[in-house]
C-alpha cells in the first residue's frame, strides 16, 4: 500500500504546524503507522527557514510525549500540491493563500485541519505566537483533537 503524505500549513511554520506535525508522528507510531504515513509542515510566510520550533510549542509537545526540536521551518513549494495527498491550513488565512498558490487541479487537497475535529465547534486553529503558555496548551488541545479526527477519517477510508 503506498503512503499516505500529509502537510500541515501555518504563517511561520515555528507554531501550530510543527506541533500538529509532531502529534501527528507521535500519533501513527503509537498504533504502529508510522511506515504507511509521511507528515510534514511549512508556512505561508516563512521568513529565511530553517528555524526551529518557538520554544513553548517545543514545551507543549514534550509533555505530550513527543519531541518536535528536529523539525525546521520552510516555506510551502510549489511542487508541494502534486506531492502531498492531503495539505491542511490551520485557519483560514493561510488556506486562502494555499488557494492562491495552488493549481485548480490540486484544489481538492486543500482542507482545514479542524474540519476533522468537529467536536470543537471551531473552524481555525488561533495563533499561540503572541500569547503565553496556556495558549500553546490549548492549541496542542485543538490540534491532539484534529489528529484523532484524522486518524478515525483514514480509518473510515480504509487507509489503515
Amino acid at each position: 500500500m503506498n503512503n499516505t503524505s500529509i502537510l500541515i500549513v501555518c504563517t511561520a511554520n515555528i507554531c501550530r504546524s510543527p506541533i500538529a506535525q509532531g502529534l501527528l508522528r507521535h500519533m501513527f507510531d503509537v498504533h504502529d503507522l508510522g511506515n504507511r504515513f509521511q507528515v510534514e509542515s511549512a508556512g505561508t510566510y516563512v521568513g529565511r527557514g530553517g528555524d526551529s520550533p518557538d520554544p513553548r510549542a517545543c514545551q507543549v509537545a514534550l509533555g505530550g510525549g513527543f519531541d518536535i526540536s528536529d523539525i525546521r521551518s520552510r516555506p510551502v513549494k510549489a511542487n508541494d500540491f502534486a506531492t502531498f495527498d492531503y495539505i491542511l491550513a490551520v485557519d483560514r488565512d493561510n488556506q486562502q493563500r494555499l488557494l492562491e498558490m495552488c493549481p485548480d487541479e490540486y484544489a481538492h487537497k486543500l482542507k482545514l485541519i479542524a474540519q476533522f475535529a468537529p467536536e470543537l465547534g471551531i473552524d481555525e486553529v488561533p495563533d499561540p505566537y503572541y500569547g503565553n503558555m496556556s495558549g500553546f496548551e490549548r492549541v496542542f488541545n485543538m490540534l491532539e483533537c484534529a489528529a484523532r479526527g484524522l486518524l478515525e477519517h483514514f480509518q473510515h477510508e480504509r487507509l489503515v
